[in-house]
Order: C-alpha cells, then sequence, then structure tokens
C-alpha cells in the first residue's frame, strides 16, 4: 500500500465539498492499495459550448485525483501542491460520467509523479494526464 493516511472515502470527499472539486460535482469513488479513482459529471458545468466536455474540466479532476493521491502518500504536516500537469484530450464525452483512475509514477522525498487516466461511460479513454507534485 502506498497510502500514509488513515482515512474513508467520506473524509475525503469532505474536505471537496466548498470548494472548485465540489462545484464541479468530482466524487472520489474508490481506492485500493495503489489507486484512487473518481467520477465527474458531464452536464452544464463542465461542458463547452459545443456540448463536449471540456478540456479544462478534465484538468481539474486530473489534478484533483493527482492531488489528493499526494496528499495521502505524505505524513504529518507535509502537503502537495501541483508544478506541472499535461493532458493528452483523446475522445469526447457529452453525457454521463467520466471516470478518473490515478497511479503513481513515481514517489520521491521532494516530489511526485501521477499518470491520471479519464474513461467516458462506455469506458473508452477520453483523456490521459500526468501530474508532477511538489512535497512540502
Amino acid at each position: 500500500m502506498i497510502w500514509r493516511r488513515a482515512v474513508t472515502l467520506d473524509q475525503i470527499n469532505a474536505m471537496s465539498r466548498n470548494n472548485m472539486v465540489g462545484h464541479l460535482g468530482i466524487e472520489v469513488t474508490r481506492f485500493t492499495a495503489d489507486e484512487l479513482e473518481a467520477t465527474m459529471p458531464v452536464d452544464e458545468r463542465t461542458r463547452q459550448p459545443f456540448g463536449l466536455l471540456h478540456g479544462g474540466a478534465s484538468v481539474v479532476l486530473a489534478e484533483t485525483l493527482g492531488s489528493i493521491a499526494g496528499y495521502l502518500c505524505t505524513e504529518d504536516e507535509q502537503k502537495v501542491v501541483g508544478i506541472e500537469v499535461n493532458a493528452s484530450h483523446l475522445r469526447s464525452a457529452r453525457e454521463g460520467l467520466v471516470r478518473g483512475v490515478c497511479r503513481a509514477i513515481h514517489l520521491g522525498r521532494r516530489n511526485q509523479v501521477w499518470q491520471i487516466d479519464i474513461y467516458n461511460s462506455q469506458g473508452q479513454l477520453c483523456c490521459t494526464a500526468r501530474l508532477t507534485t511538489a512535497v512540502i
């Protein structure tokens, strides 16, 4: 297991209620020994003017997952901040939920690198992103 903090899904989701994460309807739905998952609705909050999932919303989901995962891999007063994010948008989504799956690529003392894949409601890969965080 990579997580160093003992938390529940309810505790994780409570951190997100009164900020952008909650506003976009992002909900962490599952974590295993080495993965963290969340969903986000494709609706009026997350679509661009042409009715497709906004690429920026996908990046918010990716950075949210990587940041939460990074925090769960720290201890005591440590925190993480995102220092670089990139995303490749591969397929569109128009409705339903998208699901992000976050996995560690590198867990160092000073930085972390996370891979986040986002799937549409048909299970097709829509976006793949990488987030680098600094541990402070």
